[in-house]
């Protein structure tokens, strides 16, 4: 899971870049990187790539010094690949033009189209893949391929990577000659959202980034989503184009409305906090049917990401709502932390308990997921340190039971409680009274409400197995899953 943003401006876009990156700091937090390309300038590419946080990498004293009205950047959480520099995107490649290209996602069959490469790769990760993919198919600069005919040819090479490329891919490529690109798998598993903005002279400006949650400040409006196997590109002189590839069955990833995406952003035209209020409400009244004589004193989220959950749950309830466990937002998501280690002394760092909130009390804890069960386990112990009473724990999401090869740090199912526990053995294991998951069609319903293109068939490959993209099949999916764990030593 990765967050990309690219913009194309009547002023200097690095700035614009740099504040949209802030927004997109939760879903990468090692590494990110800006690309500002500038058609007028030698070299054109103006480009910034680190390690670490986005304040930690880049000045203000550099990105004011990035020129060009074209411009992508990346925040990069690894789920391929591993911790270098050589990894960090957007990647580039200088022939037969320069491109810059920013990936979320993660391809299945990367040694395949590896394979059909006559470049050698020189990172670890399969975004590179889909860069000399494109750049191959590209012609070299030419008055012979103005705006009109470099679409229709980015057109025919982009379908042609769709029909080949197995997995999740929302894409933004910078063309030298050319502008900006964009463009998503068939099953639109990763987001990808854009917006407009009217310029002082009259013309357009045009944002796409994997989340919503910048176009307010920077004054943008929403204008939809890139669709599933569309392309939108932006030329030269400022012009839009778009041009639907391919065609099917629509599956985005739920996981990026359970945890991943902001509450205020909106994804395939449904927002993230209606999906989570709903959630909370059909898992209380989950609660209601299973659990009826029991009532907790006080609901407290596992801040933030399920506060909303949690909110319609107490609602729902007649429960006090409380934010029992206070967060130091100066303190990275531990989910995304990369070993278990970091993550359960990360738990500490971050959460506080409340004793006045706990204390005597049956406490019923709503977090958004369980996955490893790490910070769950030091979480449970500690409000029973606080004096809590009884503990319920209950998730607004289904068992996570398999692994992800779509773009989230799932490698392998050895890694997941679900995946090797009984719910009474999970129950143990945390050290709670009653244990609730939310039942799957009642999490698809919940999203589905929502969203105007109506989710019926969502991604929910780590919760049932079933995986929309990649043939995957048992033999494929334990070699993904070494290839994974190899890419982690």
């Amino acid at each position: 899971m990765c967050g990309i943003i690219g913009i194309y401006s009547q002023e200097p876009v690095a700035t614009q870049l740099y504040d949209g990156l802030i927004h997109l700091q939760h879903r990468g937090q090692d590494a990110a990187g800006i690309v500002s390309y500038d058609t007028e300038a030698t070299p054109h590419f103006y480009v910034k790539r680190g390690l670490g946080l986005v304040q930690e990498i880049f000045s203000p004293e550099e990105v004011i010094q990035f020129k060009g009205q074209f411009g992508i950047g990346h925040t990069r959480y690894p789920t391929a690949g591993g911790y270098k520099l050589s990894d960090v995107q957007p990647l580039q490649c200088n022939s037969p033009r320069q491109l810059a290209l920013a990936h979320n996602g993660n391809l299945t069959n990367t040694a395949e189209l590896t394979a059909r490469l006559t470049q050698r790769l020189t990172s670890s990760i399969d975004s590179e893949a889909l860069l000399l993919h494109l750049a191959a198919d590209l012609p070299p600069l030419s008055p012979a391929f103005p705006s009109p005919a470099l679409f229709d040819h980015l057109c025919a090479s982009v379908k042609k990577i769709m029909q080949t490329a197995q997995g999740s891919y929302s894409v933004l490529c910078l063309i030298e000659g050319g502008g900006l690109l964009a463009f998503r798998d068939p099953h639109g598993i990763r987001p990808l959202v854009f917006a407009e903005r009217q310029a002082a002279n009259g013309k357009k400006d045009y944002i796409f980034a994997s989340e919503s949650s910048m176009f307010y400040s920077l004054g943008f409006q929403l204008s939809g989503d890139v669709e599933p196997g569309e392309l939108l590109y932006v030329d030269l002189h400022g012009n839009l184009h778009r041009r639907s590839l391919i065609q099917t069955t629509f599956s985005p990833c739920i996981f990026e409305y359970v945890y991943f995406s902001r509450p205020d952003s909106i994804i395939n035209q449904a927002s993230v906090y209606r999906s989570r209020m709903n959630m909370g409400q059909n898992l209380a009244r989950q609660w209601q049917q299973e659990h009826p004589t029991l009532t907790p004193d006080i609901v407290i989220p596992v801040p933030f990401t399920s506060n909303t959950a949690a909110l319609a749950f107490a609602n729902e309830i007649g429960v006090r709502y409380s934010e029992g466990l206070y967060k130091n937002p100066f303190i990275g998501r531990t989910f995304i932390m990369p070993d278990g280690k970091k993550r359960s002394r990360g738990v500490r760092h971050k959460l506080t308990a409340q004793k006045s909130e706990i204390e005597g009390k049956k406490v019923l804890l709503l977090d958004d997921s369980l996955v490893r069960g790490t910070t769950s386990v030091e979480i449970v112990k500690m409000v029973r340190e606080y004096g809590a009473k009884e503990i319920y724990f209950v998730l607004a999401c289904p068992p996570i039971k398999h692994p992800c090869f779509y773009g989230i740090d799932m490698p392998s199912a050895k890694e997941l409680l679900a995946a090797n526990q009984s719910l009474e053995e999970i129950q143990a294991h945390l050290g709670v009274t009653q244990l609730l998951y939310l039942q799957i069609d009642h999490l698809v319903e919940a999203v589905s409400r929502e969203s105007k293109q109506k989710i019926s068939t969502p991604c929910l490959a780590c919760m049932n197995g079933c995986y929309v993209s990649g043939q995957m099949n048992e033999k494929k999916i334990q070699s993904l899953e070494q290839q994974r764990q190899k890419d982690k030593l």
